[in-house]
């Protein structure tokens, strides 16, 4: 998922009046719920489920995939029909495929359902985050796009709080009061899909109608964009630099894909299969909420610091940040600390330093993606990668945890740094890129997310 991006685009023709306050913190907030329902509550489900840990990294790794390839389809949104339309469509089509998981969630065959279903959603997410990031360039003028680039962010956080903190501490309680997972989970999806389809009636309504925003071109303008894409793509695949730029936006986040997958697992697996005991609603609070806003903190932080700075005088201290917290969890796993509060802290400060060292990597992307005329296509081929950075690694975590335990895999983790180290050495980001006064963009800072 992709995280929203603020791609540069033409000025767009007037439109039909709607204030941005009116739809732009609601569309952002459903861009970030189906993406957190897929990546996030997956997981939690799964494992409350009894789902072993090698299966549930495997297949949650897997569901990354339609972030990776949403490029290839990318033009399809272009050619038909209006972005408002695929907007509203999508978020009906997303309420009913939660509703629908709320059906599958207690069936016997509950993991090949629930798997299908997610495959679904993550689909329509991706294709949903390229209609409401085009609509959003269509809908504004430029200045207007500017200056809303920290609301759409901040939405997408909180979607991303609500889902990974709200609705796992909701799941948490509905099991503590009725001894029933399945039916927990099955209650959280159904309310995510009724909110879903209240949501697509509400865009239905607030939505602008851009007059850019058209139905589908003449056939010799579909060849001109299908021809084009090529060229895009040739674009970026020619640059002289490129096995550098592909090696760190796929090798950067090693270590953090294959923790991703089982943090989450280890909070709460019982103490004598070497995790921390953690109740569902424990780990809302301390994963979902506490470590989430920690995460917000550092990527805020990071965008700010490297306004002040440049990203070229940070980036080791912002590598090093990245992958150095990833210690805490090698002591949570030795010490098996009982409470809440030493885990939150720990927890607070890994995630703070993720936050703030991802902070690079979107800035670097974001410099990769401004050099030449194609910055908003790169970019979503950027995104494509970091998605398949995220996606493989993780693939093979939950085995190896299995055979190594939560100790030694989470030393692994540590050790799994030095390709991200190595990768970082091999790139050479200017040194006042995303200064302020350096006329540059450090606003991708903001939009952080572990994803």
């Amino acid at each position: 998922m992709s995280e929203p991006a603020a791609p540069a685009a033409p000025r767009p023709a007037p439109s039909t009046s709607s204030s941005p306050w009116r739809w732009i913190p609601s569309l952002y907030f459903a861009q970030g719920l189906p993406f957190v329902a897929v990546t996030a509550l997956s997981v939690v489900m799964y494992k409350n489920l009894g789902v072993g840990n090698a299966e549930i990294a495997l297949v949650t790794s897997w569901l990354y995939l339609p972030w990776v390839i949403k490029p290839l389809w990318g033009p399809l949104v272009e050619l038909l029909g209006a972005k408002r339309r695929w907007i509203v469509a999508l978020q009906f089509a997303l309420g009913a495929a939660l509703a629908s998981l709320a059906l599958a969630v207690p069936a016997p065959a509950f993991l090949q359902w629930t798997l299908a279903l997610f495959w679904l959603i993550a689909f329509a997410s991706a294709t949903h985050d390229i209609a409401a990031d085009g609509f959003y360039l269509l809908a504004l003028p430029q200045a207007q796009q500017a200056a809303f680039v920290g609301v759409r962010s901040t939405c997408f956080r909180l979607a991303n709080i609500a889902g990974q903190g709200g609705l796992v501490v909701l799941a948490g309680r509905l099991q503590e009061a009725t001894g029933t997972p399945a039916a927990a989970w099955a209650t959280v999806f159904g309310l995510l899909g009724g909110l879903f389809l209240l949501l697509a009636l509400h865009h239905a309504w607030a939505l602008p109608r851009p007059a850019l925003d058209r139905a589908a071109p003449r056939p010799g303008d579909a060849l001109a964009l299908v021809r084009g894409f090529g060229v895009v793509w040739g674009a970026f695949f020619s640059r002289p630099d490129i096995l550098r730029v592909l090696a760190f936006l796929l090798l950067y986040r090693f270590a953090e894909a294959q923790m991703l997958r089982l943090i989450v697992p280890f909070l709460l697996d019982p103490q004598e299969a070497g995790g921390l005991a953690m109740s569902t609603t424990q780990v809302g609070i301390v994963y979902g909420t506490v470590g989430a806003v920690a995460l917000t903190a550092g990527g805020l932080l990071g965008g700010w610091w490297i306004s002040r700075r440049g990203l070229g005088r940070l980036w080791w201290t912002l590598v090093a940040v990245m992958h150095l917290p990833n210690l805490v969890y090698v002591g949570l796993a030795v010490a098996q600390p009982p409470g809440l509060w030493l885990p939150a802290a720990a927890v607070a400060v890994e995630q703070f330093g993720y936050g703030l060292g991802f902070t690079a990597y979107m800035v670097y992307l974001m410099m990769v993606a401004g050099q030449g005329e194609h910055k908003t296509a790169h970019y979503a081929l950027g995104t494509g990668f970091m998605a398949l950075g995220m996606m493989l690694p993780g693939m093979a975590a939950g085995w190896l945890q299995q055979q190594m335990g939560y100790s030694a895999f989470f030393i692994w983790a540590c050790v799994a740094t030095l390709p991200s180290i190595a990768a970082a050495a091999f790139v050479r980001p200017p040194l006042d890129f995303g200064r302020a006064d350096a006329g540059s963009d450090a606003e991708a800072g903001a939009e952080t997310g572990r994803h």
